[in-house]
């Protein structure tokens, strides 16, 4: 795994990889300003910023080799936060939340995909009714890989397309649902409103759903992801985050960042087109793609 995300975070690293050279002489003032510079433009946010550089100014002495130990092993105590375990007898109900154009439809045919290969059986519901080419497209996905998708007519109501979805997989014994939602802006408080509906329909369908609520977050767009975090879990708990495009002009910091200020978990990371491409996070890892 460890290599897979090496290989999807080419530009992330050319801006990181650059720290190392800043630790094979004495800390001093240039240093740290560089340092403050370098970390900003990997997208940690002014929190996460300030909180590298007190670490750094508290082991001036560390040599070169250690520094770059050090700031994995911090990266990789900000982004371990404990994971919501929602288990239960009946279909574990998954919302993915997020904007157009974050990877959100694929990430749900990604992760169905995930689950399918651990053996579980997956049912996926189209609820996007508000944009066809959603519907079209998780269908498509559903039919290559071989599970079945309930899905509503275009402009129908999205509570009634997850309901649907619900009430099919109690009466098939599926072990989970995925529900792909529309693609949320997150300054629309009508839409945002809407996903508070779907909450309560799933609730009343199967008590204590939704069991997990992901948001997906395309990585490029740096600190605007984190707004838009910010704005979903204020609204609705998040269980964890979907972090996409990793392979693109992702920085990689971004990640720090949100968990470090929301204390959601980053749940997983997308790599790439292919559907192996999605994988489960692992903190100590990413903190050593992040920082080599």
């Amino acid at each position: 795994m460890l290599q897979l995300l090496r290989s999807g975070y080419k530009r992330m690293r050319s801006v990181l990889s650059k720290i190392g050279n800043l630790f094979s002489g004495p800390i001093d003032a240039k240093t740290l300003e560089t340092l403050e510079a370098l970390l900003y433009e990997a997208d940690l946010g002014s929190g996460c910023v300030h909180m590298f550089l007190d670490f750094v100014r508290k082991h001036k002495k560390a040599t070169q080799a250690e520094w770059i130990e050090g700031l994995q092993a911090y990266a990789e105590t900000i982004l371990t936060k404990p994971k919501t375990e929602n288990k239960t007898n009946t279909p574990h109900i998954t919302l993915i939340v997020g904007v157009n154009g974050s990877g959100k439809t694929t990430s749900a045919a990604k992760l169905a995909n995930h689950l399918m290969q651990e053996g579980h059986s997956v049912l996926l519901a189209a609820a996007d009714t508000f944009r066809a080419a959603a519907v079209n497209q998780l269908s498509l996905w559903a039919d290559k890989l071989g599970i079945p998708c309930v899905k509503g007519s275009p402009g129908g109501d999205p509570a009634a397309v997850a309901f649907d979805a619900l009430q099919a997989a109690k009466a098939r014994g599926i072990h989970h649902v995925i529900i792909d939602t529309a693609g949320r802006l997150h300054n629309k408080t009508d839409l945002m409103h809407e996903l508070l509906k779907m909450r309560t329909v799933s609730a009343k369908a199967i008590p204590g759903a939704p069991h997990d609520i992901l948001l997906v977050l395309d990585a490029t767009t740096g600190q605007n992801a984190l707004d838009q975090a910010k704005a979903f879990h204020s609204f609705t708990p998040l269980t964890g985050i979907i972090l996409t495009k990793l392979d693109g002009s992702a920085k990689g910091g971004i990640a720090l960042a949100i968990t470090h200020e929301l204390g959601v978990p980053i749940s997983w990371v997308g790599v790439g087109e292919k559907t192996e491409d999605f994988l489960p996070f692992n903190a100590k890892e990413y903190a050593h793609a992040l920082f080599t």
